[in-house]
């Protein structure tokens, strides 16, 4: 067999984002297990991992990427920089429709290109098998703690991102301080895992559903609340998961009763658009909504939380929303306001970490596919298209891809 030729694509995107696929010793590791693997790295100044850390690994530096047979990034690629007929993986955001990635499934097509999205490896159950979703839920877990301590005035944490490492960053957990409080923790997948992790190394301890509503605790705690905790069929008796993710536009939310006891609430489930919403935005102008600090880690703008209106940025991670007004105003700017951090790219704050992890991902869930002749169709699965052609399993997005050339008609026309 000959060579299989990786090329590490530099980011184009702006914002600059600075994780890579493969770090510098996850590109040795991977071609010490795979001999029929050559990478190459596309010159970066804004990667977490410098030239110098490739190089002096010995991993070739390279300008010119055509002879490539793959190519790796992290976030979408501009459109101006995609090279024809080539293999890329990278996360396109297009699954969804996103209107502003329509262009770019377009040009996909046109190039010819072969697209792997990330988001769309899975297992023959549906798991996904490269993420940086646990990254994200430390991310977001510490900017929740950090956007509560200033909400509060309690004590002042480092940014993440000013942290070069997951270890500077949990060097300021000791400052963590809080008054007897209820945290909320909602998902069971890898975001919810991460999250979890900052709480327990804070000392903050875990309690069951049933004493988080009805007990009282003199010091602070937190609940991982599940689906079932929060949501109901009103025809069915005994909960079901498998119908929930069937059928979720049947259901009722029953969330009310965790805002009630809860002062901080860290979003980190999945939401599917047909589900009901925690709570509504008339919930919070109650007198018995208790929650003043939402960091919604998932980050669906107008999703499962009502208050989240925006993304915000890294340097800028927070602002307030003014339940009796609906407005959105400057974070801390009233203590009877509810503060929301919904930063939309948190493992860009550790890219290093998220880095190092996401590679192990793609060496032990990906590569091997890459050898095997894809014989669990883990690739074939993630292929949103193939020589011009949407694959059959995203055929959906056909309207979604035609939509740009019918604007380029209409605009002849005009």
């Amino acid at each position: 067999m000959s060579k299989l030729k990786i090329g590490i694509i530099k980011e184009g995107k702006i914002p600059v984002d600075k994780r890579v696929p493969l770090t510098p010793k996850k590109c040795v590791e991977a071609l010490q297990e795979f001999p029929d693997l050559e990478i190459v790295v596309q010159p970066s100044d804004i990667r977490c991992f410098k030239d110098a850390e490739y190089e002096e690994l010995r991993i070739p530096m390279q300008e010119d990427l055509s002879d490539c047979d793959i190519l790796m990034g992290v976030k979408e690629v501009p459109i101006d920089q995609l090279i024809p007929n080539k293999t890329y993986f990278f996360f396109s955001h297009t699954i969804k429709k996103q209107p502003h990635n329509a262009k770019l499934l377009r040009a996909i097509l046109d190039k010819k290109i072969t697209l792997i999205d990330y988001e769309t490896l899975t297992t023959p159950e549906g798991q996904r098998v490269v993420a940086f979703g646990h990254y994200a839920g430390i991310v977001g877990a510490y900017n929740g703690m950090l956007t509560y301590g200033k909400k509060h005035r309690l004590f002042d944490l480092k940014p993440a991102y000013l942290c070069h490492e997951i270890e500077d960053m949990q060097e300021e957990y000791f400052k963590v301080k809080l008054p007897p409080i209820k945290i909320t923790v909602t998902g069971g997948g890898r975001v919810a895992g991460g999250a979890m992790e900052v709480l327990d190394k804070m000392g903050i301890r875990k309690v069951s559903v049933f004493d988080y509503l009805y007990k009282q605790f003199t010091e602070p705690v937190y609940a991982q609340l599940h689906s079932g905790d929060y949501n109901t069929r009103p025809d069915v008796e005994v909960w079901d998961s498998p119908d929930f993710y069937a059928h979720p536009e049947l259901y009722k939310s029953t969330f009310r009763k965790f805002t009630k006891v809860t002062d901080l609430l860290l979003a980190c489930a999945y939401w599917d658009p047909r589900a009901p919403k925690l709570f509504t935005e008339d919930d919070t102008r109650q007198p018995d909504f208790r929650i003043n600090t939402i960091a919604d880690i998932t980050c669906d703008v107008d999703g499962s939380i009502p208050t989240t209106k925006r993304a915000t940025s890294i340097p800028d991670p927070a602002y307030d929303y003014n339940p009796k007004t609906g407005e959105l105003e400057p974070p801390y700017s009233r203590k009877e306001n509810i503060t929301i951090m919904a930063v939309d790219n948190l493992p860009c704050e550790l890219p290093r970490n998220a880095s190092r992890e996401f590679g192990r991902h793609l060496i032990d869930n990906v590569f091997p596919h890459l050898f095997n002749n894809d014989k669990e169709g883990v690739l074939e699965r993630g292929t949103i298209g193939r020589a011009g052609k949407l694959t059959e399993l995203y055929s959906y997005l056909q309207d979604y891809a035609n939509s740009v050339a019918e604007g380029k008609e209409k605009e002849r026309a005009v």
